[in-house]
Parts: C-alpha cells; structure tokens; sequence
C-alpha cells in the first residue's frame, strides 16, 4: 500500500471533514466521530483517514500506487468545493516527500460566481 498526505488549513476542520464522511456515506462506508476528531472513507480503490486539529484538517489517503491520484483527487476535489468560499487547498505529499497532486479553486469558477 502507497500513502499519500495533505494538510488544509482551515479553521473549521470538524465541518468539513463530517460534510466529507455524509456526502460520500451515501455510497461508501464513511465514519466520523465528532468527539476524536477524526474519521475515514473506504472507497474501492483505498481508504482515506481525517483528522480535525485547531487549525488544519490532515488528510491520508491509503491505497496502491496506481490510485493515488484519483484517491487524492476525489477526497481534495470535494473537500475544495466544500469549501469554495475559504479557498482550501489539498496539496498532496506522498510518503516518500515527492509531491502529489493538488486541488483548488479554479480561476474560472472564481469569475462565475463573481458574475
């Protein structure tokens, strides 16, 4: 199993993290406790854990190599459009230190909603 990591600065890292575990619990197995802070995705293709801290929610995703950018691409791309209005940024890392993928609010949608 390939890991891969992400930190996203946020203040409200509870929220997100259980938007994250009810929106995909409709087609996965999700857990989020409000108590630890932390929960999980189980998709297909790998598991994601979360972690809210006072000041980030930590993102793991966990699967084979060949999956991690989509791992990484579906929990960051949720989690960004959740997020719309407080521009998060998943910027992935894999365990090694080489860079993964990273998602964040696109020019384009920034100008539609502005029009």
């Amino acid at each position: 199993m390939s890991r891969s990591h992400a930190r996203v600065a946020t203040d409200r890292p509870g929220r997100y993290a259980k938007q994250l575990a009810s929106h995909f619990s409709r087609k996965l197995e999700t857990h989020w406790d409000e108590e630890t802070g932390q929960g999980s995705l189980s998709f297909s293709a790998g598991t994601a854990t979360m972690t809210a801290t006072p000041d980030a929610l930590l993102l793991v995703v966990e699967g084979d190599e060949a999956d991690l950018d989509r791992l990484e691409d579906v929990v960051g791309r949720h989690l960004v459009r959740f997020g719309t209005k407080d521009e998060l940024v998943a910027e992935w890392f894999r365990a090694d230190g080489t860079p993964g993928t990273v998602q964040r609010k696109l020019e384009d949608e920034a100008e539609a909603e502005g029009a």
